[in-house]
């Protein structure tokens, strides 16, 4: 299995999550430029967080425009695995690709610290936890506020697309706790905290290891 990291003009966790999933679960990955057409012989795609260019405007906005974003939404269509974290989770809501939106944090305050998450484990990209299971993984972010209306709401929850959840507290004021999404495929997942920077106990918490590990089993043909 292959992924693609595809770096935007102000990414700064691209090399976080190249890291991950390269050097600490062993997958083959390269960098993709936002500018680029073509994700030929690519298996997945991953979109870290940071500030991409037109986040002055609203988060992702303009980011979603960018060429490569056509291939993002082909590969979802096509049923293969899309994770955007953070400001990815911002370009996908903005692509369309997950309902809602994310806001500014009702504390209008940058927030950047690790919480405990309570994760849905029925899902392709959290099989690896036990359900319910309560994890640690680093936030940063002033515009992780997700935002839905009530019928999206609740469809998000008859379909079982709510995968994480904040556990203790809202930290941003996110409808329901929520912490990260699917779409309804099942394929395409979006979550403001980082799960790239929660893969070794020298770094506060390995939990992320088994996100990773439950997206290459259940989409690929590498068993970790």
């Amino acid at each position: 299995m292959r992924f693609a990291v595809v770096v935007f003009p102000g990414s700064n966790c691209d090399a976080d999550m190249l890291w991950a999933i390269r050097e600490i679960m062993g997958v083959e990955a390269d960098y993709v430029r936002y500018d680029e057409t073509s994700l030929a012989g690519f298996d997945g795609v991953l979109l870290p967080g940071g500030f991409s260019y037109g986040d002055y405007l609203r988060c992702g906005a303009i980011a979603r425009f960018s060429s490569i974003m056509e291939e993002v939404i082909r590969f979802a269509d096509e049923g293969k695995p899309v994770f955007g974290t953070c400001n990815g989770f911002q370009i996908l809501t903005e692509a369309g690709l997950l309902p809602g939106v994310l806001r500014r944090n009702d504390s209008l305050r940058f927030i950047c610290k690790s919480v405990p998450l309570k994760v849905n484990n029925q899902t392709p990209f959290t099989s690896e936890y036990e359900a319910d299971e309560v994890i640690q993984l680093p936030v940063a972010h002033g515009e992780g506020n997700y935002f839905c209306d009530e019928e999206t709401l609740q469809e998000l929850k008859e379909n079982n697309q709510i995968t994480f959840t904040y556990a203790t507290e809202n930290i941003n004021g996110s409808v329901a706790n929520i912490a990260g999404i699917t779409n309804k495929k099942g394929n395409v997942l979006g979550m403001m905290p980082h799960p790239e920077r929660a893969m070794e106990e020298l770094l506060g918490s390995e939990d992320g290891k088994r996100f990773f590990a439950s997206m290459i089993k259940n989409f690929g043909k590498v068993t970790v």
